[in-house]
């Protein structure tokens, strides 16, 4: 088996969530919300691929600027493809297309917690997670911030 692995070649919402799925991080990702998955599939602007065949068996999805933060915010590899190497390869990768002072920054699922600092990541307890709608904005099913009738909001 050889797996090749490619640079931001698009992949569908229904081989994401086929992944998903298969990898287990199904169970902590909105599968079933359609609009969801396509626009975390369609916004995405760095997405490293594995692929045995021209089956999808990991995938690194992440948001970044490049030169100082990036956000690997999806790490899944499918579960028959496990403890081969395929998702340390997929961080390399997403890591080589940065420049050499942007950090690679994720939320560790919780049984996979030990495993990045065991590669080499530093563990940054100050991280903190705000809930869509926790501030007073929520979103429609049009995409568009919906704000508290108080609040009076100009684009420039």
């Amino acid at each position: 088996m050889t797996i090749q692995y490619q640079i931001n070649t698009p992949i569908s919402a229904d081989q994401f969530i086929d992944l998903l799925r298969r990898s287990t991080l199904g169970e902590r990702r909105p599968i079933d919300d359609r609009e969801c998955m396509e626009g975390m599939v369609n916004n995405s602007n760095l997405l490293v691929t594995a692929w045995d065949g021209g089956k999808l068996v990991g995938v690194a999805r992440s948001m970044t600027d490049f030169h100082y933060a990036c956000y690997l915010s999806d790490l899944a590899v499918d579960q028959d493809y496990q403890r081969q190497g395929i998702g340390k390869q997929l961080q390399i990768l997403t890591q080589q297309q940065l420049g050499r002072h942007c950090k690679l920054i994720l939320i560790a699922a919780p049984a996979a917690n030990a495993y990045y600092g065991r590669i080499g990541y530093t563990h940054m307890p100050r991280c903190w997670v705000l809930d869509g709608g926790s501030l007073g904005c929520r979103w429609s099913a049009r995409n568009e911030a919906t704000l508290r009738p108080s609040v009076s909001v100009t684009n420039g």
